[in-house]
Protein backbone atom coordinates (compact mmCIF):
# COMPACT_ATOMS: atom_id res chain seq x y z
CA UNK A 1 0.00 0.00 0.00
CA UNK A 2 1.22 3.62 -0.98
CA UNK A 3 2.54 5.39 2.25
CA UNK A 4 0.93 8.87 1.96
CA UNK A 5 2.81 12.01 3.63
CA UNK A 6 1.41 13.30 6.63
CA UNK A 7 -0.96 16.76 6.50
CA UNK A 8 1.72 17.89 8.97
CA UNK A 9 4.58 17.99 6.58
CA UNK A 10 2.07 19.74 3.85
CA UNK A 11 1.28 22.53 6.25
CA UNK A 12 4.59 23.52 7.16
CA UNK A 13 5.76 23.35 3.44
CA UNK A 14 2.77 25.67 2.85
CA UNK A 15 3.39 28.39 5.64
CA UNK A 16 7.21 28.53 4.46
CA UNK A 17 5.80 29.62 1.04
CA UNK A 18 3.29 31.60 2.53
CA UNK A 19 5.75 33.85 3.93
CA UNK A 20 8.02 33.69 1.07
CA UNK A 21 5.03 34.61 -1.27
CA UNK A 22 4.18 37.42 0.71
CA UNK A 23 7.65 38.91 1.86
CA UNK A 24 7.80 38.92 -2.23
CA UNK A 25 4.56 40.71 -2.36
CA UNK A 26 5.23 43.04 0.00
CA UNK A 27 8.87 44.25 -1.59
CA UNK A 28 7.17 44.22 -4.86
CA UNK A 29 3.71 46.25 -4.12
CA UNK A 30 4.84 48.27 -1.28
CA UNK A 31 1.68 50.71 -1.56
CA UNK A 32 -0.56 50.02 1.09
CA UNK A 33 -4.08 49.86 -0.91
CA UNK A 34 -2.68 47.90 -3.37
CA UNK A 35 -0.66 45.39 -1.09
CA UNK A 36 -4.33 45.20 0.89
CA UNK A 37 -6.44 44.86 -2.10
CA UNK A 38 -3.98 41.39 -2.91
CA UNK A 39 -3.78 40.58 0.49
CA UNK A 40 -7.67 40.14 0.59
CA UNK A 41 -8.05 38.14 -2.18
CA UNK A 42 -5.31 35.74 -0.97
CA UNK A 43 -7.58 35.45 2.05
CA UNK A 44 -10.55 34.42 0.22
CA UNK A 45 -9.05 31.07 0.87
CA UNK A 46 -8.52 30.65 4.10
CA UNK A 47 -11.86 32.88 4.86
CA UNK A 48 -13.51 30.06 2.83
CA UNK A 49 -11.49 27.26 4.98
CA UNK A 50 -12.68 28.98 8.18
CA UNK A 51 -16.04 29.56 7.25
CA UNK A 52 -16.20 25.59 6.44
CA UNK A 53 -15.50 24.92 9.84
CA UNK A 54 -17.60 27.11 11.84
CA UNK A 55 -19.86 25.23 9.59
CA UNK A 56 -19.73 21.71 11.26
CA UNK A 57 -18.15 22.99 14.57
CA UNK A 58 -21.53 23.23 16.10
CA UNK A 59 -23.31 20.37 14.97
CA UNK A 60 -20.14 18.29 15.37
CA UNK A 61 -20.09 19.57 19.29
CA UNK A 62 -23.70 19.23 19.85
CA UNK A 63 -23.77 15.29 18.09
CA UNK A 64 -20.58 14.00 19.58
CA UNK A 65 -21.39 15.92 23.27
CA UNK A 66 -24.94 14.39 23.42
CA UNK A 67 -23.74 10.70 22.18
CA UNK A 68 -21.08 10.94 24.94
CA UNK A 69 -23.46 12.52 28.02
CA UNK A 70 -25.97 10.04 26.58
CA UNK A 71 -23.62 7.01 26.97
CA UNK A 72 -22.67 8.06 30.57
CA UNK A 73 -26.12 6.75 31.92
CA UNK A 74 -26.55 9.09 34.55
CA UNK A 75 -26.19 12.63 35.99
CA UNK A 76 -24.19 11.93 38.60
CA UNK A 77 -21.11 10.85 35.98
CA UNK A 78 -21.22 14.38 33.93
CA UNK A 79 -21.12 16.44 37.33
CA UNK A 80 -18.25 14.69 38.35
CA UNK A 81 -16.30 14.93 34.85
CA UNK A 82 -17.77 19.03 34.52
CA UNK A 83 -16.00 19.70 38.08
CA UNK A 84 -12.96 17.57 37.46
CA UNK A 85 -12.88 19.71 34.22
CA UNK A 86 -13.26 22.95 35.69
CA UNK A 87 -10.67 22.37 38.42
CA UNK A 88 -8.18 21.76 36.06
CA UNK A 89 -8.61 24.84 33.87
CA UNK A 90 -8.83 27.13 36.93
CA UNK A 91 -5.83 25.98 37.92
CA UNK A 92 -4.82 26.08 34.35
CA UNK A 93 -6.01 29.85 34.10
CA UNK A 94 -3.75 31.39 37.05
CA UNK A 95 -0.68 29.51 35.97
CA UNK A 96 -0.85 30.83 32.70
CA UNK A 97 -1.88 34.78 34.48
CA UNK A 98 0.66 34.30 36.87
CA UNK A 99 3.65 33.36 34.43
CA UNK A 100 2.68 36.12 32.03
CA UNK A 101 2.48 39.02 35.29
CA UNK A 102 6.22 37.71 36.46
CA UNK A 103 7.45 37.53 33.02
CA UNK A 104 6.06 40.99 32.25
CA UNK A 105 7.85 42.36 35.34
CA UNK A 106 10.49 40.84 34.64
CA UNK A 107 11.47 41.79 31.02
CA UNK A 108 9.62 45.38 31.31
CA UNK A 109 8.71 44.92 28.03
CA UNK A 110 6.94 47.98 27.39
CA UNK A 111 9.75 50.67 28.59
CA UNK A 112 11.80 52.45 26.51
CA UNK A 113 9.89 51.35 23.71
CA UNK A 114 11.30 54.07 21.73
CA UNK A 115 8.11 54.24 19.53
CA UNK A 116 5.57 57.26 19.28
CA UNK A 117 2.70 56.60 21.65
CA UNK A 118 -0.68 57.20 20.45
CA UNK A 119 -2.74 59.81 21.64
CA UNK A 120 -4.81 59.39 25.13
CA UNK A 121 -8.64 58.84 23.94
CA UNK A 122 -7.82 57.95 20.93
CA UNK A 123 -10.72 55.29 19.58
CA UNK A 124 -9.73 51.43 19.15
CA UNK A 125 -13.24 50.86 17.78
CA UNK A 126 -13.05 48.13 20.43
CA UNK A 127 -16.83 47.39 21.48
CA UNK A 128 -15.99 46.92 25.91
CA UNK A 129 -19.43 46.51 27.58
CA UNK A 130 -18.79 46.36 31.25
CA UNK A 131 -18.79 42.82 32.36
CA UNK A 132 -21.89 41.66 34.97
CA UNK A 133 -22.26 38.04 36.68
CA UNK A 134 -26.07 38.61 35.24
CA UNK A 135 -24.79 38.95 31.92
CA UNK A 136 -22.53 35.92 31.64
CA UNK A 137 -24.85 33.39 33.66
CA UNK A 138 -27.99 34.29 31.27
CA UNK A 139 -25.26 33.94 28.54
CA UNK A 140 -24.77 30.51 29.38
CA UNK A 141 -28.65 29.60 28.53
CA UNK A 142 -29.63 29.87 24.87
CA UNK A 143 -32.86 31.38 23.86
CA UNK A 144 -32.76 28.84 21.21
CA UNK A 145 -30.68 25.96 20.29
CA UNK A 146 -31.05 26.75 16.68
CA UNK A 147 -30.06 30.01 16.95
CA UNK A 148 -27.08 29.32 19.43
CA UNK A 149 -25.86 26.71 16.44
CA UNK A 150 -26.83 29.91 13.58
CA UNK A 151 -24.07 32.15 15.60
CA UNK A 152 -21.58 29.06 16.73
CA UNK A 153 -21.96 30.13 20.46
CA UNK A 154 -20.03 26.92 21.45
CA UNK A 155 -20.90 27.66 25.20
CA UNK A 156 -24.48 27.75 24.60
CA UNK A 157 -24.31 25.05 22.50
CA UNK A 158 -22.25 22.96 25.07
CA UNK A 159 -25.64 23.98 27.38
CA UNK A 160 -28.25 22.32 25.39
CA UNK A 161 -26.54 19.21 24.80
CA UNK A 162 -25.95 18.49 28.11
CA UNK A 163 -29.85 18.79 28.61
CA UNK A 164 -30.10 16.90 25.51
CA UNK A 165 -28.26 14.38 26.45
CA UNK A 166 -29.00 13.90 29.82
CA UNK A 167 -32.90 13.05 28.79
CA UNK A 168 -31.52 10.85 26.13
CA UNK A 169 -29.95 9.14 28.99
CA UNK A 170 -32.85 8.75 31.39
CA UNK A 171 -35.41 7.36 28.44
CA UNK A 172 -33.39 4.38 28.71
CA UNK A 173 -34.10 1.78 26.27
CA UNK A 174 -36.63 3.91 24.21
CA UNK A 175 -33.80 6.39 23.80
CA UNK A 176 -31.30 4.32 22.05
CA UNK A 177 -32.74 4.74 18.28
CA UNK A 178 -32.54 8.70 18.97
CA UNK A 179 -29.25 8.33 19.99
CA UNK A 180 -27.68 6.02 17.62
CA UNK A 181 -29.33 8.85 14.92
CA UNK A 182 -27.07 11.64 16.74
CA UNK A 183 -24.20 9.00 16.82
CA UNK A 184 -24.43 8.39 12.79
CA UNK A 185 -24.75 12.47 12.75
CA UNK A 186 -21.58 12.57 14.53
CA UNK A 187 -19.66 9.95 11.88
CA UNK A 188 -21.15 12.35 9.16
CA UNK A 189 -19.75 15.58 10.35
CA UNK A 190 -16.29 13.63 11.08
CA UNK A 191 -16.43 12.44 7.37
CA UNK A 192 -17.49 16.25 5.93
CA UNK A 193 -14.42 17.12 8.21
CA UNK A 194 -11.60 14.80 6.58
CA UNK A 195 -12.99 16.83 3.51
CA UNK A 196 -12.59 20.12 4.75
CA UNK A 197 -9.44 19.51 5.77
CA UNK A 198 -7.63 18.73 2.64
CA UNK A 199 -7.69 22.22 1.82
CA UNK A 200 -5.88 23.12 5.02
CA UNK A 201 -2.53 23.56 3.55
CA UNK A 202 -4.05 25.93 0.60
CA UNK A 203 -5.53 27.59 4.06
CA UNK A 204 -2.13 27.94 5.81
CA UNK A 205 -0.68 29.35 2.90
CA UNK A 206 -2.98 31.85 1.60
CA UNK A 207 -3.44 33.01 5.59
CA UNK A 208 0.85 33.18 5.81
CA UNK A 209 0.88 35.31 2.49
CA UNK A 210 -1.94 37.90 3.35
CA UNK A 211 -0.89 38.99 6.66
CA UNK A 212 2.89 39.08 5.46
CA UNK A 213 2.01 40.90 2.43
CA UNK A 214 0.20 43.53 4.28
CA UNK A 215 2.08 43.60 7.43
CA UNK A 216 5.69 42.60 5.73
CA UNK A 217 8.40 41.16 8.03
CA UNK A 218 9.66 44.41 9.06
CA UNK A 219 6.58 44.75 11.82
CA UNK A 220 8.29 41.60 13.58
CA UNK A 221 11.98 43.78 14.23
CA UNK A 222 9.75 46.52 15.50
CA UNK A 223 8.25 44.28 18.03
CA UNK A 224 10.78 41.72 18.55
CA UNK A 225 11.11 42.40 21.80
CA UNK A 226 7.88 42.16 22.76
CA UNK A 227 6.94 39.31 20.68
CA UNK A 228 10.26 37.58 21.87
CA UNK A 229 9.01 37.64 25.46
CA UNK A 230 5.58 36.39 24.56
CA UNK A 231 6.81 33.92 22.86
CA UNK A 232 9.05 32.88 25.53
CA UNK A 233 6.32 32.60 27.85
CA UNK A 234 4.40 30.69 25.43
CA UNK A 235 7.07 28.05 25.76
CA UNK A 236 7.52 28.06 29.56
CA UNK A 237 3.45 27.90 29.45
CA UNK A 238 3.99 24.64 27.38
CA UNK A 239 6.16 23.42 29.41
CA UNK A 240 4.74 23.74 32.51
CA UNK A 241 1.05 22.22 30.97
CA UNK A 242 3.06 19.30 29.56
CA UNK A 243 4.82 18.96 33.22
CA UNK A 244 1.61 18.92 34.76
CA UNK A 245 0.71 16.06 32.35
CA UNK A 246 3.33 14.47 33.03
CA UNK A 247 2.06 13.87 36.54
CA UNK A 248 -0.78 12.48 35.59
CA UNK A 249 -0.19 10.93 32.48
CA UNK A 250 3.63 9.67 32.42
CA UNK A 251 5.71 9.45 30.34
CA UNK A 252 2.74 9.10 27.98
CA UNK A 253 2.28 12.62 27.63
CA UNK A 254 4.91 13.43 24.76
CA UNK A 255 2.95 10.81 22.95
CA UNK A 256 -0.01 12.87 23.04
CA UNK A 257 2.31 15.89 22.14
CA UNK A 258 3.41 13.94 18.92
CA UNK A 259 -0.52 13.25 18.05
CA UNK A 260 -1.10 17.04 18.56
CA UNK A 261 0.88 18.56 16.01
CA UNK A 262 -1.14 18.44 13.01
CA UNK A 263 -4.17 21.07 15.43
CA UNK A 264 -1.46 22.40 16.81
CA UNK A 265 0.02 23.56 13.52
CA UNK A 266 -3.16 24.56 12.10
CA UNK A 267 -4.44 26.56 14.98
CA UNK A 268 -1.12 28.33 14.88
CA UNK A 269 -1.23 29.09 10.78
CA UNK A 270 -4.56 30.08 10.88
CA UNK A 271 -4.76 32.05 14.15
CA UNK A 272 -8.06 29.43 14.99
CA UNK A 273 -8.71 27.12 17.66
CA UNK A 274 -11.95 26.10 15.82
CA UNK A 275 -10.14 24.75 12.96
CA UNK A 276 -7.91 22.56 15.28
CA UNK A 277 -11.27 21.58 17.19
CA UNK A 278 -12.10 18.67 15.03
CA UNK A 279 -8.48 17.39 14.62
CA UNK A 280 -7.80 17.68 18.16
CA UNK A 281 -11.18 15.36 18.68
CA UNK A 282 -9.50 12.49 16.45
CA UNK A 283 -6.40 12.93 17.91
CA UNK A 284 -7.56 12.40 21.50
CA UNK A 285 -9.25 8.83 19.96
CA UNK A 286 -5.86 7.76 19.15
CA UNK A 287 -4.38 8.58 22.14
CA UNK A 288 -7.32 6.27 23.81
CA UNK A 289 -9.36 8.74 25.56
CA UNK A 290 -13.27 7.70 25.29
CA UNK A 291 -15.64 9.66 23.00
CA UNK A 292 -18.41 10.59 25.86
CA UNK A 293 -14.97 12.26 27.92
CA UNK A 294 -13.32 14.17 25.27
CA UNK A 295 -16.58 15.09 23.73
CA UNK A 296 -17.51 16.75 26.62
CA UNK A 297 -14.15 18.12 27.79
CA UNK A 298 -13.07 19.65 25.11
CA UNK A 299 -16.33 21.47 23.91
CA UNK A 300 -16.01 22.78 27.83
CA UNK A 301 -12.43 23.97 27.08
CA UNK A 302 -13.14 26.01 24.39
CA UNK A 303 -14.99 28.52 26.69
CA UNK A 304 -13.10 27.88 29.69
CA UNK A 305 -9.41 27.27 29.03
CA UNK A 306 -8.47 30.22 27.10
CA UNK A 307 -4.32 29.30 28.77
CA UNK A 308 -2.47 31.45 25.75
CA UNK A 309 -4.98 34.12 25.18
CA UNK A 310 -4.90 34.64 29.17
CA UNK A 311 -1.20 35.05 29.52
CA UNK A 312 -1.31 37.35 26.25
CA UNK A 313 -4.05 39.26 28.28
CA UNK A 314 -1.30 40.06 31.18
CA UNK A 315 1.41 40.22 28.67
CA UNK A 316 -0.62 43.34 26.59
CA UNK A 317 -1.86 45.34 29.68
CA UNK A 318 1.23 45.26 31.60
CA UNK A 319 3.38 46.30 28.56
CA UNK A 320 1.15 49.06 27.98
CA UNK A 321 1.09 50.26 31.19
CA UNK A 322 4.82 50.10 31.16
CA UNK A 323 4.78 52.12 27.55
CA UNK A 324 2.98 55.07 29.57
CA UNK A 325 5.22 55.16 32.62
CA UNK A 326 2.36 53.83 34.53
CA UNK A 327 3.40 51.97 37.59
CA UNK A 328 0.82 49.23 38.76
CA UNK A 329 1.72 47.87 42.39
CA UNK A 330 1.71 44.46 43.27
CA UNK A 331 -1.72 44.26 44.94
CA UNK A 332 -3.76 46.20 41.77
CA UNK A 333 -1.74 43.37 39.72
CA UNK A 334 -3.31 40.65 41.40
CA UNK A 335 -6.39 42.35 41.47
CA UNK A 336 -6.07 42.64 37.24
CA UNK A 337 -5.52 38.93 37.25
CA UNK A 338 -8.70 37.90 39.26
CA UNK A 339 -10.90 40.32 36.71
CA UNK A 340 -9.15 38.84 33.64
CA UNK A 341 -10.06 35.34 35.04
CA UNK A 342 -13.74 35.97 35.08
CA UNK A 343 -13.64 38.30 32.06
CA UNK A 344 -12.00 36.09 29.46
CA UNK A 345 -14.75 33.63 30.43
CA UNK A 346 -17.45 36.17 29.60
CA UNK A 347 -16.20 36.93 26.90
CA UNK A 348 -15.70 33.66 25.42
CA UNK A 349 -17.08 33.08 21.62
CA UNK A 350 -16.46 37.38 21.24
CA UNK A 351 -14.59 37.58 17.56
CA UNK A 352 -10.90 38.94 18.73
CA UNK A 353 -12.05 37.91 21.83
CA UNK A 354 -8.54 39.07 24.06
CA UNK A 355 -8.59 42.48 22.54
CA UNK A 356 -12.17 43.06 24.03
CA UNK A 357 -10.90 41.89 26.95
CA UNK A 358 -7.61 43.52 27.36
CA UNK A 359 -9.59 47.25 26.17
CA UNK A 360 -11.96 46.69 29.23
CA UNK A 361 -9.29 45.78 31.28
CA UNK A 362 -7.25 48.78 30.58
CA UNK A 363 -10.61 51.05 31.23
CA UNK A 364 -11.31 49.72 34.43
CA UNK A 365 -7.62 50.61 35.50
CA UNK A 366 -7.44 53.87 34.08
CA UNK A 367 -4.88 52.96 31.54
CA UNK A 368 -4.68 54.71 28.44
CA UNK A 369 -6.93 52.46 26.00
CA UNK A 370 -5.39 53.87 23.01
CA UNK A 371 -1.92 51.77 23.83
CA UNK A 372 -4.00 49.30 22.02
CA UNK A 373 -3.42 50.71 18.73
CA UNK A 374 0.32 49.43 19.60
CA UNK A 375 0.09 45.96 19.09
CA UNK A 376 -2.61 45.96 16.48
CA UNK A 377 -0.12 45.56 13.63
CA UNK A 378 1.23 42.66 15.14
CA UNK A 379 -1.54 41.26 16.84
CA UNK A 380 -1.90 38.45 13.93
CA UNK A 381 1.60 36.87 14.85
CA UNK A 382 0.65 36.96 18.18
CA UNK A 383 -2.91 35.29 18.07
CA UNK A 384 -1.07 32.85 16.23
CA UNK A 385 0.54 31.73 19.14
CA UNK A 386 -2.30 31.80 21.73
CA UNK A 387 -4.51 29.66 19.28
CA UNK A 388 -1.93 27.14 18.82
CA UNK A 389 -1.41 27.22 23.01
CA UNK A 390 -5.49 27.30 23.30
CA UNK A 391 -5.21 23.43 21.90
CA UNK A 392 -2.21 22.28 23.34
CA UNK A 393 -3.98 23.15 27.07
CA UNK A 394 -7.06 21.92 25.87
CA UNK A 395 -5.55 18.79 24.39
CA UNK A 396 -3.56 17.87 27.53
CA UNK A 397 -6.75 18.86 29.97
CA UNK A 398 -8.77 16.27 28.64
CA UNK A 399 -6.42 13.55 28.41
CA UNK A 400 -5.61 14.30 32.32
CA UNK A 401 -9.68 14.45 33.08
CA UNK A 402 -9.81 11.10 31.01
CA UNK A 403 -7.14 9.71 33.39
CA UNK A 404 -8.76 10.54 36.79
CA UNK A 405 -12.21 9.28 35.01
CA UNK A 406 -10.86 5.83 34.09
CA UNK A 407 -11.78 6.44 30.72
CA UNK A 408 -7.96 6.38 28.82
CA UNK A 409 -7.37 3.13 27.01
CA UNK A 410 -3.95 1.67 27.60
CA UNK A 411 -1.61 2.31 24.51
CA UNK A 412 -1.61 -0.88 23.40
CA UNK A 413 -5.28 -0.63 23.29
CA UNK A 414 -5.40 2.64 21.83
CA UNK A 415 -3.47 1.44 18.93
CA UNK A 416 -5.28 -1.46 18.16
CA UNK A 417 -8.55 0.35 18.10
CA UNK A 418 -6.73 3.22 15.85
CA UNK A 419 -5.55 0.05 13.50
CA UNK A 420 -9.01 -1.36 13.86
CA UNK A 421 -10.43 2.30 12.62
CA UNK A 422 -8.16 2.95 9.55
CA UNK A 423 -8.87 -0.63 8.95
CA UNK A 424 -12.55 -0.47 8.34
CA UNK A 425 -12.30 2.93 6.83
CA UNK A 426 -9.49 1.67 3.76
CA UNK A 427 -12.28 -0.96 3.49
CA UNK A 428 -15.39 1.72 3.17
CA UNK A 429 -13.30 3.27 0.26
CA UNK A 430 -12.29 0.41 -1.30
CA UNK A 431 -15.96 -0.62 -1.71
CA UNK A 432 -16.77 2.92 -2.48
CA UNK A 433 -14.38 3.13 -5.33
CA UNK A 434 -15.34 -0.50 -6.36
Amino acid sequence: MKKTRPLTVYILVAMVLGILVGYLCHETFPEKALSADIASHMSIVTDVFLRLIKMIISLLVFSTLTVGIAHMGDGKTAGRIGIKALSWFVMASLVSLTLGMILSNLFQLGANLGLPLPEVGTATNLKTAAFTLKDFVTHLVPKSPIEAMANNEILQVLVFSIFFGGALAGMGEAGKALTAVVDQLAQVMLRITGAIMTMAPLAVFAAMASVVTTQGLGVLATFAKFMGGFYLGLFCLWMLLIGAGFVVLGPRVFKLVGLIREPFLLAFSTASSEAAYPKLLLALDQFGVQRKISSFVLPMGYSFNLDGSMMYCTFAVLFIAQAYGIDLPLGTQITMLLLLMLTSKGMAGVPRASLVVIAATLTHFNIPEAGLLLLMGVDQFLDMGRSATNAVGNAIATAVVAKWEGGLASEEDAARNHELQQGETQVAEQLKAA
